[in-house]
Parts: C-alpha cells; structure tokens; sequence
C-alpha cells in the first residue's frame, strides 16, 4: 500500500518501529527495515547503551541492511552542549545516507533547512493543534501524532481527535499510540492516517534486547495497569505499573510541583528526578534496559500475546492492509 509517508520514507509498509531509550539495538531498528517497515535509530541508544561510536553505529545497522532506516533528532536548544553534538550525528546521518529524520521536544526549524538542502524529510513529533501550526511553520513535511495510548512522554488527545484536528493541515499524519496489532493498524490506517507508529510491540520481539523480565510483563499486561507518573522525568510518562513504580509514586508534590512549573527551575527539577529515580531504585543494565522494573509502556499493551520475530509483526500489518478492503 502506496501513501504520502512510505513515498517520503521509501518503505512498503507503512509502519514505524518508534525510536525508544533504550530499547532500539541496532539489530531490531535493521529487522525492522529489512521487512519493509521503517526502523529507526535512537541515537543516545546508540552510543550512551549500546557503546557505538556514531558513525560505527550507523554502518553496524547497514551491514544488517541495505534498505531506509531513519533517525530520531531529539531537539533541545537550552543545552548547547548536547545540541552541538546532535548536529554532529545529523551531519554523520546524512554522510551515510540515511533521508528521514524524525524530529521531537524543540522547534525543528532549527533542522528541517539543512535536511531539506540535503534531500532529506522531516517528520515532527506532535501532542496537539499548536505544536503542529508551528512544525508545519517550520517547513515539515509529515507530523507523528502521539496520542493518549503511547508510552513514554504520551499525549492527551485521541487518535481520532488529532486526525480531525491535524488533518486540514493537509500534511501526511502518522498515528502514535495503543496501536499492538494487526487489526488495530489496518484499523488506524483505514481512519486515515498515513502511517502507523508502533513502540511497545517492538520491544516484546525477538531482536529487542530488552530484558526478558520487561518482554514477558507486556505479554502478560493489560492496559489497566498502564499508569502516568512524574517521578522519572518531571513530565508525565506512560509505564507498567510495578512495585518500583508504586514506591516512586505518581504524581509531584508540594515544592517538587512549584519547581516544575518555574521557567527558571523545571530543567534542573527534571533532570534531579531522573537521577534521584535511577540511584533509589534498583538497577542493571541487563538487556539494554537503565533501570530495572521501570518499564515504559503504552496502552498498547491488550493487543501484544506473544514475543515474536519483528519481521512479523511487519509481515502481518502488511496483510492486514492486504486484505479485502
């Protein structure tokens, strides 16, 4: 199937395995891509995980393909020193050939010229109406719309409400979020989305290098155990609730919640809950995964019943949109 995005993106099926921190092992983001989807790279799971030189990361997940891969471009202009080094690693993404850059947090003005120059593409990461006016501002040419299923940093919106909202903007939309299965994706698709965003599936593969423990708690969850808290990072994240997270708790209190909201303070208050969470509870970074029983997850989870090869879960939304419409 033929939409605006796979054209962008070079792909046959239109589906993304969704940039995660820190489960996108070169191995998963090739599988995935080898099979038609778009896998995509996670830069600081590259090199702070998994220990890749940038360019070295890069060309460990072309040897195990040959077809478009992607790369996530995390924006934050407050920190010069992390910016810098993020322009470094896109100007080492285009050398190496990769034309889809998948921008978040920051005004991706300051990117899309260069990867237009370039030959590139650019899709934004989006919560609502105004991220988006500003992103198309910017000159994007696809926006991924993360809804209120995702994990990690989730929306507040329905799919069904950003398609309404976004789509007079007339870009191509991809759909983020709660999305676990075939039928959910020919079910988004048929909405019409562009494109699919799956996350928590991919981990509960075979080539994520995930921690069994994380693997088989997707298996078994349901989506009633998917919670927000803002210990881990100031700003609501999408987990499995466990018994770590139920020590944390879920929601900031006092003057935590004060410093949050403060201009001046929110970037230090976040930054001193993700160290403070990661020393208070336990840790090992077994399978790629930074702190143990601290599991980002997306309501997706209802529709993930087994760990399979990623490949699959490729092969059977491409069925899915296959199959008499």
């Amino acid at each position: 199937m033929k939409t605006p995005f796979t054209e962008h993106a070079r792909i046959s099926t239109p589906l993304i395995c969704g940039p995660m921190f820190p489960c996108s092992n070169p191995e998963l983001v090739a599988a995935v891509s080898e099979a038609g989807g778009l896998g995509m790279v996670q830069p600081m799971t590259l090199t702070s995980v998994h220990g890749f030189e940038f360019r070295a990361g890069l060309q460990r997940v072309q040897e195990l393909t040959d077809r478009p891969i992607g790369m996530n471009v995390l924006l934050e202009h407050a920190f010069q020193r992390y910016q810098k080094r993020m322009d470094e690693w896109i100007d080492v993404a285009l050398d190496q050939g990769i034309r889809f850059f998948l921008t978040a947090l920051g005004h991706p003005r300051m990117v899309v010229d260069r990867i237009h120059e370039a030959g590139g593409i650019v899709y934004h990461d989006v919560t609502g109406l105004g991220f988006a006016r500003k992103a198309v501002d910017a000159g994007v040419d696809g926006l991924v719309c993360v809804n209120d299923r995702a994990a990690g940093h989730a929306g507040r919106r329905t799919r069904e409400r950003l398609l309404e909202e976004l789509g007079p903007l007339g870009l191509p939309l991809v759909c983020a979020g709660g999305i676990g299965s075939a039928a959910e994706f020919r079910a988004t698709i048929d909405m019409g989305y562009a494109g699919v965003q799956m996350g928590t599936r991919f981990i509960a593969t075979e080539e994520c290098d995930a921690h069994p423990e994380y693997k088989a708690a997707l298996v078994a969850a349901t989506s009633d155990r998917i919670v927000l808290t803002e210990k881990l990072t100031g700003v609501p994240v999408s987990v499995l609730r466990t018994p770590s997270i139920d020590r944390l708790g879920l929601k900031a209190t006092g003057i935590e919640r004060w410093l949050l909201k403060n201009p001046r303070t929110k970037k230090w208050m976040r930054g001193w809950y993700l160290g403070r969470s990661m020393k208070r509870l336990p840790t090992g970074a077994v399978g790629g995964s930074p702190y143990k029983h601290i599991w980002q997850a997306g309501k997706s989870v209802d529709g993930i019943t087994a760990i399979v090869p990623a490949a699959e879960v490729v092969r059977d939304c491409a069925a899915a949109l296959a199959a008499t419409r």
